[in-house]
C-alpha cells in the first residue's frame, strides 16, 4: 500500500503563487512517475503535470509556462509550484504515482483562486 501526505493547498488571489507537495510512503519501491491532476466541479479530472524517474516532464496545455513540477526521489516527494494563478485553476488537486504499471492516488488538496 502507498500512503500520501498532500499539503500546501488553500486560498490565493488571482495572479498569486502557491506550492503544493505530496509525499508518498509505504510501498514506494519502483515508483516510476509522480504527478498532479486536478478536478473542478462538474468537470473531468485532467492532467496538470507529471514527472518520471528520469526527470522528464509533461504539462497540461492550460498550465504550461505557469506551473513547474519537481521531484525529490530520496524523499518520494513531488512538488508543484504554481504561479500566475487564475480563477480557472480552482480545483481539487490530486497527487498520483505510477508504480509497476499501477496508478495510486492521493486524497486531494483544494486550491481556490479568488479575490
Amino acid at each position: 500500500q502507498v500512503q500520501f501526505v498532500e499539503s500546501g493547498g488553500g486560498l490565493v488571489q488571482p495572479g498569486g503563487s502557491l506550492r503544493i507537495s505530496c509525499a508518498a510512503s509505504g510501498s514506494t519501491v519502483g515508483i516510476y512517475a509522480m504527478g498532479w491532476y486536478r478536478q473542478a466541479p462538474g468537470k473531468q479530472r485532467e492532467l496538470v503535470a507529471i514527472i518520471n524517474s528520469g526527470g522528464s516532464t509533461n504539462y497540461g496545455i492550460s498550465v504550461k509556462g505557469r506551473f513547474t513540477i519537481s521531484r525529490d526521489n530520496a524523499k518520494n516527494t513531488v512538488y508543484l509550484q504554481m504561479s500566475s494563478l487564475k480563477p480557472e485553476d480552482t480545483a481539487v488537486y490530486y497527487c498520483k504515482i505510477i508504480r509497476f504499471g499501477a496508478d495510486y492516488w492521493g486524497q486531494g488538496t483544494q486550491v481556490t483562486v479568488s479575490s
